[in-house]
């Protein structure tokens, strides 16, 4: 795991210099503090730069910028291939010679003989560029399913990119400015949408996509993989066909991510998803396996440490704990927002920057993850609700015609409204405009409360910056999919890339701690998706009902069975107590608020409400006050 970046300037008077590119990878370096480098093209019209975290083959033959021997391709790779060593010998046998044991090296070449077509052959992470000084191209390429980000800015000749956004932004090209679009998205999901940031003219590249910049300046981005793409038809296996295929591709996908020249270990709630991958890998170890969990000092039902310390027991793990509180918590926020590079409004990130803290000092540089099991196995409480509810009331709701459901909504906006209900008005809302039902689970303020919290000019357009977002993630889906599919496919798409994945690539990077995420192995999501509805949610079956069926082989019943409780930190109570007087005013007393792009009087209204306990807008006070630390950090 490493971090990446680099600029090809297209322009008479190019700007590229080695240590324009050392400034850019030297504010990264906490991504790779093993190893740095940076290359010129000979006509200095590309630029790259390298931070690495030594993983596999720790030698200096893994240093990059590397180049194929005949000097045509350069390439910079952020990531791991796991099957790399089984790609080889086919390289091999067609004259290629290896220099290194690095996976970077089978891609370099793979791509020297194959092109694009050999992401298709890559299981693993990443986000790569290769520069092809025959043609004066850039080729740039992220994962299939988004765990490792890569944004860009492409204007006025010039193309500059990075694993970070404060990569670009050492550019003296490159302006620091707000793009208020994103905001309203920001604010309605907890993050950006999959191709732009909160950066006006920085954007990311989409998960499952590749970029093509040619030697006139054109950009060209195409999608290579959708989690959608083998929907022909479903499996005809039986249940215990398909449970069977479930664990022999997570035997498969965690062996693979074992590879490792670095000690690695695992993230342990307690929960399903870390069990399972505690229990494989100790399948696969002579010796126990390091586990590590983040608990709360004073706020004991937000904790899973006994769940944690029993699955631990268990299998005889080398078990790391660290308790945090609101002390510990309120210092790191700034650095929390330097780290994420734009909001990210999952509190999540809060532990998950105390865990891998606790994970790197005790010696461990690779970690394996539980995210994405949840939306391939209907995991969410919320995924099963929707279905439920998609399967009758709003069938019914939408059999009345067009002015009826529109008279229903005209008629509950302001019961609803005054009753704080946004969330329910806006699902009348949907209906009334024919909108799907689904926006996915991360749905924090939908339009109907954005219009009351961001200023009118913005307000106007915030609906259609929501919509837009919305219709452009469900244009890729299949019409004739089934609604489980569709919502799978949309927490694939948006929330789990660019909200979820991203907390895990900051924070774990933060530390120089690689993170690698068994559930989200293509083969296993490939085949996941094949899986018919009736068999993958049973009438009265249980959330995850599948993958919970498969690993009782593995876990004690109480662990696969036990409610979930998820992954959280606690803001409510924070925001309520502690916390309240520096939220308060870290957030009236910002530019967004003073400036009037973000309403006070609302504002006001929604802290008050919640430090007298009559609202619970624990979540959505603390993406606003995310937003204005960032704000503060990077532009103000």
């Amino acid at each position: 795991m490493c971090g990446i970046t680099g600029i090809v300037d297209f322009t008479a008077q190019s700007s590229i210099s080695e240590s324009l590119l050392r400034k850019m990878t030297d504010v990264i370096a906490h991504r790779g503090p093993d190893d740095e480098g940076q290359w010129v093209s000979h006509n200095r019209q590309c630029g790259l730069g390298f931070r690495r975290l030594s993983i596999v083959d720790l030698s200096a033959a893994g240093h990059q910028p590397m180049i194929t021997p005949d000097g045509r391709f350069t390439i910079v790779f952020n990531g791991e291939i796991y099957n790399h060593e089984r790609l080889r010998p086919d390289l091999e046998k067609k004259g290629y010679r290896y220099r290194s044991r690095t996976d970077t090296e089978t891609i370099l070449y793979g791509y020297q003989e194959y092109g694009v077509q050999f992401l298709h052959a890559m299981i693993g992470m990443w986000d790569l560029a290769i520069w092809d000084n025959q043609n004066n191209e850039l080729f740039c390429a992220r994962d299939r399913i988004g765990v490792k980000p890569l944004y860009y800015t492409h204007r006025n000749g010039q193309f500059i990119f990075g694993s970070e956004i404060k990569s670009i932004l050492q550019h003296p090209s490159v302006k620091r400015e707000m793009n208020y679009a994103e905001m309203t998205n920001y604010l309605a999901f907890s993050m950006t949408s999959d191709q732009s940031t909160m950066f006006e003219g920085i954007h990311k590249l989409p998960a499952g996509h590749f970029a093509r910049l040619r030697s006139d300046g054109t950009l060209h981005i195409e999608r290579y993989w959708s989690p959608m793409r083998h929907q022909a038809e479903y499996t005809t296996m039986s249940e215990p066909e398909i449970i069977d295929e479930i664990m022999r591709l997570l035997r498969q996908a965690v062996k693979d991510r074992m590879m490792s020249d670095v000690p690695f270990g695992v993230f342990l709630s307690g929960g399903v998803d870390s069990s399972t991958n505690v229990a494989l890998m100790a399948e696969l170890m002579d010796r126990p396996v390091d586990t590590f969990s983040v608990g709360f000092k004073e706020l004991e039902k937000y904790n899973e440490m006994e769940y944690a310390r029993q699955v631990a027991g268990i299998f005889n793990t080398n078990h790391h704990e660290i308790l945090i509180d609101h002390n510990d918590a309120l210092p790191v926020l700034e650095d929390l927002v330097w780290h994420e590079d734009e909001p990210n409004g999952d509190p999540v990130c809060i532990p998950l920057y105390f865990l891998s803290k606790l994970t790197r000092e005790a010696g461990t540089t690779v970690i394996q993850v539980g995210e994405g099991s949840d939306e391939q196995f209907v995991g969410y409480p919320w995924m099963v609700r929707e279905y439920n509810f998609y399967r009758k009331p709003w069938h019914n709701f939408m059999a009345l015609p067009q002015w009826a459901r529109s008279m229903v909504y005209g008629l509950s906006k302001p019961i609803l409204s005054a009753r704080g209900q946004y969330l329910a008005l806006d699902y009348i809302r949907r209906g009334a405009e024919n909108n799907e039902l689904y926006w996915g689970g991360a749905v924090d303020m939908p339009p109907t409360i954005l219009a009351k919290i961001i200023k009118p000019n913005l307000a106007n357009n915030a609906h259609l910056m929501v919509q837009r977002l919305h219709n452009h993630i469900i244009k890729h889906q299949k019409v004739s999919t089934d609604y489980i599919q569709r919502m799978a496919f949309y927490e694939l798409s948006h929330r789990l890339p660019e909200l979820l994945l991203m907390r895990v690539d900051k924070m774990t990077m933060a530390h120089s701690l690689e993170a690698r995420v068994p559930f989200l192995d293509s083969r296993l999501v490939e085949f996941t998706m094949t899986i018919p509805p009736d068999k993958k949610m049973p009438p009265n079956a249980t959330t995850k009902y599948l993958l919970k069926k498969a690993v009782e082989p593995i876990l004690p019943h109480d662990i696969i069975y036990r409610k979930k409780q998820g992954f959280a930190a606690p803001m409510a109570e924070w925001l309520r107590g502690p916390w309240f007087a520096s939220v308060q005013n870290t957030i009236v007393n910002s530019p967004l608020v003073t400036q009037g792009i973000l309403n006070k009087n609302m504002i006001d209204s929604m802290l008050s409400m919640h430090k007298e306990g009559k609202k619970n807008y624990g979540k959505s006070i603390y993406s606003i006050m995310n937003l204005a630390l960032w704000y503060k950090r990077f532009i103000q």
